[in-house]
């Protein structure tokens, strides 16, 4: 096979959709510039942005073995704050592949080699019978599209094993909050795994949890937030592993 035709390795497609357009490389500086704070302002209520630009995969490293604040001797310490700021950079380039799948999906969509190659039915623009059916199915259009809007959320293995992950999250965190006598922190699980945007459906939840008449709403408040934050993280997987499985059948040039 000529090496212009081999496809890829998995690293190299990663790579690529990082830093293949003007979002996701702009994601990156994003990062870079967090970092920097941190380093510059360890004070600062920025310093730690850098966890919120890289989540929810940089909230997993609160549970793994081996990060700042290990205790052993200086190889050990070495070692382990290395290990966890590989982990952030790996984060952060993919992220940066999820944002550089979203636009390259986005790109082709719009392309109008895409459009030239659609089908021309009856129910194709520009054939007769158009404007009829147009009126007659506004909400079978609308359901359509929001149908392929989600479909990426559902119909890869990766998108699905992550809905998995936040459901069971939600689960126990609403076993924790109605039905144990302290839920204690169990909170932060479904936090972890539908960061970054979970965190603004816990800004919203906690002030219903003050008022004594309402507290019991503030679970299922977080709980929907959460949810839908987990929903628009899973078809931002769903994108990649979109992208990455086309790139992967089709050959280079």
């Amino acid at each position: 096979m000529p090496n212009g035709s081999r496809p890829r390795s998995l690293p190299h497609r990663l790579l690529a959709l990082a830093t293949g357009n003007w979002l996701s490389r702009g994601y990156l500086a994003v990062f870079a510039l967090s970092l920097l704070v941190m380093f510059l302002f360890p004070e600062s209520g920025f310093a730690m942005s850098f966890l919120l630009l890289t989540a929810p995969l940089s909230f997993m490293s609160m549970v793994l073995p081996l990060g700042p604040g290990t205790e052993g001797g200086w190889a050990v310490e070495a070692g382990a704050i290395g290990f966890w700021a590989v982990w952030l950079l790996l984060c952060a380039f993919v992220n940066a592949a999820v944002l550089g799948a979203l636009l390259t999906r986005s790109a082709n969509a719009a392309s109008p080699g895409s459009r030239a190659l659609l089908p021309r039915g009856p129910g194709s623009p520009g054939s007769p019978g158009r404007e009829g059916t147009d009126e007659a199915r506004p909400a079978s259009t609308r359901s359509r599209g929001i149908r392929a809007l989600l479909a990426p959320a559902v119909d890869t293995w990766l998108a699905r094993g992550y809905l998995a992950v936040v459901a069971a999250s939600l689960g126990f965190f609403l076993v924790a909050a109605y039905l144990l006598p302290d839920p204690g922190f169990a909170g932060i699980w479904p936090i972890m795994t539908t960061a970054p945007l979970s965190v603004v459906a816990f800004l919203v939840a906690s002030p219903v949890e003050w008022s004594s008449s309402l507290a019991w709403l503030s679970p299922l408040l977080f709980t929907a937030g959460a949810a839908l934050s987990g929903l628009f993280n899973a078809v931002l997987l769903g994108r990649l592993a979109r992208t990455l499985r086309a790139r992967e059948v089709r050959p280079a040039a």
